[in-house]
């Protein structure tokens, strides 16, 4: 339906957390657990090439990057079988954490389960600085566990908030990210990538205390 390179073009100006190496990461990602659960490959690529089209548009004060590219997906793939492309939309549509739709189909359930797995392990702490530092965010603070019991709607103006750090973002999203995947080949690649975290925040936190 769309090849890399076409895909490609579509993301200029996107920042490093969510630019095309983060949609490469995704697709490899995506690449092995959807042969493993026996995924339509064709929509499930076209579904995590097209999944942050609308990123640098939310970023700038739009709407849900998920939803508005959603939409996109569908002028962009004009032409296509319909039923492949609504596919694909709805893949797109409910990929996001900080939002209430839930993916019905095995290929929007593979496409969140491997964006949220570039979300945890080295590579999920490694966006979530790169997110801080683009808000001018401080490294480090000391979030009370209540954090984690925001609701969706509460939270949505947090990561560009100069109060929010990768610290409350861990608490509140990232250390659940491993219980919200749907398919069994995702779980199993989590389990490494959560425990890393964890342990990369406890010694975080030892260290700007000087126990360490």
């Amino acid at each position: 339906m769309i090849s890399i390179e076409e895909a490609r073009l579509y993301y200029s100006g996107v920042d490093a957390a969510h630019n095309f190496d983060h949609v490469l990461r995704v697709w490899r990602l995506a690449e092995r657990i959807g042969k493993a659960e026996g995924a339509d490959m064709e929509i499930l690529q076209a579904a995590v090439l097209l999944h942050d089209v609308a990123r640098v548009a939310e970023d700038e004060g739009g709407p849900c990057h998920a939803r508005e590219g959603a939409e996109r997906v569908r002028a962009i793939l004009a032409g296509h079988p319909l039923e492949k492309v609504e596919a694909v939309a709805h893949a797109i549509a409910t990929h996001r954490f900080r939002d209430s739709a839930i993916p019905q189909t095995l290929e929007a359930r593979i496409l969140y389960d491997a964006d949220k797995l570039d979300a945890i392990g080295a590579i999920g702490v490694a966006r979530a600085y790169a997110i801080a530092g683009r808000h001018a965010q401080r490294l480090w603070a000391d979030v009370p566990q209540e954090y984690a019991q925001r609701s969706v709607e509460e939270s949505r103006g947090d990561v560009t908030d100069a109060q929010h750090t990768p610290v409350h973002e861990y608490i509140f999203k990232l250390s659940k990210l491993k219980d919200t995947l749907f398919t069994a080949t995702a779980r199993a690649i989590a389990k490494g990538r959560h425990e890393y975290m964890v342990q990369f925040f406890e010694r975080l936190e030892r260290e700007v205390k000087g126990e360490l």
